[in-house]
């Protein structure tokens, strides 16, 4: 089968191109043919270097997650697995091939009117913006600030927040995604490229303090943004796409009644995942969320889908199509 390899760490040019063994199913797994590959800012990160914080070593193949077709079974798996839409998420692992072996308990069943490609769009991103709106407890009237609201988690995060009737402030860079978060149920929308950025979310909130700071970015914006929250807030700081996460005052939240949540608290296990990825693919098929695939490329080209995603060239997600 033809696969992504990461050579070393590095930067997007160690991604290889390679032809590997057809994977075989064991005990309890199966062999998805992959029709769409996800991914996620956070393998441009692991591909970078922070593959041991993961578990990974080069030379590896990466990717977490792909919808396609069942093509085979292994022992202790039923056969009416074979030739079901699936996506196999929920800790998969090597996803950047044409073939991809996953748990049978971690398979999502793809339901009737969602296409495989936006499928893959929810593998990651969705379950973890379910996780992150039950955890945080999202409710109609709050305020709620979304930093990286352009990305591939963050343009779900602005819709099912609307969804519940939440006040929602969109914070993102440029006109152009400023413009797709608008259309994607934001209330308002703040640029936070340049200087005033929080001056110009306390404006949209008519002087309010946020109830709840979503950071999908981390680093100086995230820290710049934790003031804005009110006491007695919810703050999600499960993002680090500026290369770190927020550095966040515990003491001052403490005083001020603030819940905070991490990263730690959107690593679920594998029963969690697949019921969280079937809740999104089901808001999906009935209209309420839609993964925006800003782009397509073909698998040879994931250096490119890399470097895409590094430059902050595109809103939403970018899918790898084998």
């Amino acid at each position: 089968m033809r696969a992504i390899q990461v050579s070393r760490y590095g930067g997007p040019e160690v991604l290889i191109p390679v032809d590997l063994p057809d994977p075989q199913a064991g005990e309890g797994e199966v062999i998805v043919r992959a029709e769409a590959v996800d991914t996620i800012y956070l393998e441009t990160q692991i591909r970078g270097g922070w593959g041991e914080m993961f578990g990974v070593t080069p030379p590896y193949v990466p990717g977490g997650a792909a919808a396609g077709t069942v093509v085979s079974t292994g022992p202790g798996v039923s056969a009416s697995w074979l030739g079901r839409q699936v996506v196999a998420g929920a800790g998969t692992r090597g996803s950047y091939a044409e073939l991809v072996r996953a748990g049978v308990d971690r398979l999502v069943p793809v339901p009737d009117g969602l296409g495989l490609r936006e499928a893959a769009g929810l593998a990651h991103d969705g379950v973890t913006a379910m996780g992150i709106i039950d955890g945080v407890g999202v409710k109609p009237g709050d305020r709620v600030l979304i930093l990286g609201a352009a990305g591939g988690m963050g343009t779900l995060l602005v819709q099912l927040a609307h969804r519940l009737g939440a006040q929602v402030v969109g914070a993102a860079r440029g006109a152009d995604k400023l413009t797709l978060v608008r259309r994607l149920g934001a209330d308002a929308v703040v640029d936070y490229s340049g200087d005033g950025w929080t001056d110009a979310v306390r404006e949209a909130l008519g002087g309010m303090s946020v109830d709840v700071l979503l950071d999908g970015v981390g680093g100086d914006l995230g820290s710049d943004a934790f003031p804005l929250v009110a006491d007695g807030g919810r703050v999600s700081a499960h993002g680090a796409a500026s290369g770190d996460f927020a550095k966040t005052d515990l003491q001052s939240a403490q005083a001020r009644g603030i819940d905070l949540y991490g990263i730690a608290d959107v690593q679920f296990e594998a029963p969690e995942m697949v019921q969280l990825a079937s809740r999104a693919l089901t808001e999906a098929v009935q209209g309420r969320i839609r993964p925006v695939i800003a782009r397509e490329y073909p698998l040879s080209s994931a250096a490119e889908a890399h470097r895409a995603m590094e430059a902050r060239a595109i809103p939403g997600k970018a899918l790898l199509i084998p």
